[in-house]
């Protein structure tokens, strides 16, 4: 069989196992829609929270911009791996203890505000659409090219078929459907960077392959031919500073993430919200080790392939033509020469690559088998559709727990939440296929500024609201509305309105570190010049790092 049927089988074959699994997970109440009834095994719940974290940008974009940027690429590696060390370690247990459902909950009973409520409520919905941005992108790139459908059509059947199993089981149907989601990832990443490493180096184990083997000297040396600089230069792409506030952005940006700290209240207690961070970091490491090495084969392949290569010869390639087909490779034979030549000019540069191919690409620049093709292309659906998923459920519950639930009616009954948080996915998955339509970049950079989005604007409240009993609502409010408003106020002027890189030249990308800092400051200072928290809410943080177990105040305590 060739590629499409074999990746027609495949991805026919997982969406059926996802909605089976939608169908059979189906909930009723809010507890299991909104926190899978807090009863799942802490071995599952870590499968997931590696799914639902390991987006689209960790399966198909993280490895291209690695080859692109090479070293500099370690950002996302460092920043990504690390957050989720510092979200495990020194967030989750405690939020797990306080008992609430969402990021919002916990601020809004944490800093007694309904104000403050709703701005998590906005800075949450603001952060998981620009993430979301990135995984409809991811799936609309995926059919495009297997399935030769334009990626306009590939993100509305992504849309429909995530819509399904969120709007119908909730939060237990997204758990038990990453957790197969991770399992079809994982193989479809592993058995292509197994193979490559083996085909190159001899060696199948993909990170020894690229640290003991020659592969990363002879890529230094093609590098350095073609006029770019050598693959393992550091911040030969960026400056030091810039490398240093980028990683940070994602690092505090992945402990501020909505949708996954949500993931620690579907287990039962704080032992096994901490057991699933283990797992969870587990099966994260075992993408994020291989991830280098499969960049490095990708370039390496790709150049070799594509530079110099005949216009015949690119004609004979049916990868290369498909891909052209849909609109994100590029040739042009500038000097009319019948050859094509990849520079780091743009002006001279015959071949146009987008980041976002690197990953879906290899396995046909290498050659390996049509299945293993198609294995790839439903992996990156199931990276892209499993945090997609989770994403909605931020918005859903945000908007029907924190805002109608605990601020427009709380005599709501269980099945009117359930009818509002389904009707808020519909609302979230047409705004999110806009933008997977009309993307602002690649899906990495997308996720890189929801990353930042998130550190700017969740990350002090949250570990403010823990470690620090002094920290009241007024100084939590200033300082999320500064570090969201600065934060978003740059991004958007420099990637959108041609606005200079003007604070020391730091990027967009690492911009949340200066909003994340801005906001801690701010907090910091309005809540020592405005009067204490009521006592009670500051034995409640004193109790939340005790083992007693902490009881958050009801909802008729905040004003």
């Amino acid at each position: 069989m060739g590629v499409e049927l074999w990746t027609g089988l495949f991805v026919g074959l997982s969406f059926l196992m996802y909605a089976y699994i939608g169908w059979r997970s189906r909930v009723r109440d809010s507890k299991g829609f909104f926190v899978a009834g807090q009863g799942i095994p802490a071995l599952a719940n870590g499968a997931a929270t590696a799914a639902d974290w390991m987006s689209a940008a960790s399966f198909i974009s993280m490895a291209g911009l690695i080859s692109f940027m090479g070293y500099d690429g370690s950002i996302y590696l460092m920043g990504w791996t690390g957050g989720y060390v510092l979200l495990a370690l020194l967030l989750a247990p405690y939020l797990r203890k306080f008992g609430k459902y969402t990021v919002p909950d916990f601020v809004g009973d944490r800093y007694y505000s309904n104000v403050a409520r709703l701005v998590a409520v906005v800075a949450a919905i603001f952060v998981s659409l620009t993430y979301i941005a990135g995984q409809m992108r991811g799936v609309g790139i995926v059919f495009s090219r297997f399935l030769q459908v334009d990626i306009n059509t590939g993100v509305f059947i992504g849309m429909l078929i995530v819509g399904f199993f969120a709007v119908l089981g909730g939060m237990k149907g997204i758990t038990w459907t990453q957790v197969a989601q991770y399992c079809v990832r994982i193989i479809a990443y592993m058995i292509p960077a197994i193979a490559l490493a083996f085909i190159l180096t001899g060696n199948p184990i993909p990170q020894f392959a690229m640290t003991f083997g020659d592969i990363s000297t002879k890529l230094n040396e093609i590098q350095v031919d073609l006029g770019f600089a050598e693959y393992t230069q550091a911040f030969a792409n960026k400056s030091m500073l810039d490398v240093l506030f980028i990683t940070i952005a994602l690092m505090v940006g992945t402990a501020g993430l909505p949708h996954v700290i949500v993931r620690f209240y579907t287990v039962k207690d704080v032992r096994a919200a901490r057991f699933s961070a283990g797992w969870a970091l587990m099966f994260i490491a075992l993408l994020y080790t291989t991830a280098p090495a499969l960049s490095m084969f990708a370039r390496y392949n790709l150049v070799n392939t594509l530079n110099n290569a005949s216009v015949e010869e690119v004609q004979q390639l049916d990868w290369a033509q498909k891909w052209e087909n849909t609109g994100l490779l590029g040739f042009d034979d500038k000097n009319g020469d019948g050859r094509f030549q990849l520079t780091p000019d743009e002006t001279s540069n015959e071949i146009t690559i987008d980041r976002d191919i690197i990953v879906l690409s290899t396995p046909e620049v290498a050659k390996l088998a049509p299945w293993v093709i198609a294995l790839v292309a439903a992996g990156g659906l199931a990276a892209a559709l499993s945090t997609a998923s989770g994403l909605l459920l931020v918005i859903s519950s945000s908007i029907a727990h924190d805002v109608y639930y605990r601020l427009i009616n709380p005599d709501a009954s269980e099945r009117q939440r359930v009818f509002v948080g389904r009707i808020m996915v519909g609302f979230a998955l047409a705004v999110a296929g806009y933008f997977g339509i009309n993307p602002p970049g690649f899906v990495g950079q997308v996720v890189a500024f929801a990353f930042g989005l998130a550190a700017a604007s969740f990350f002090p409240a949250i570990m403010l609201g823990i470690f620090d009993k002094r920290t009241n609502r007024e100084g939590a409010i200033a300082g999320m509305v500064t570090g969201l408003a600065f934060t978003t106020f740059y991004i958007v002027g420099v990637k959108f309105f041609g606005m200079s890189t003007w604070f020391f030249d730091i990027s967009a990308e690492g911009i949340g570190t200066v909003g994340m800092v801005l906001n801690l400051v701010v907090t910091l200072v309005v809540s020592r010049l405005t009067p204490p928290p009521p006592q009670e809410i500051q034995e409640l943080v004193e109790n939340l790092r005790s083992p007693e177990p902490a009881i958050a105040p009801e909802p008729n305590a905040v004003h």
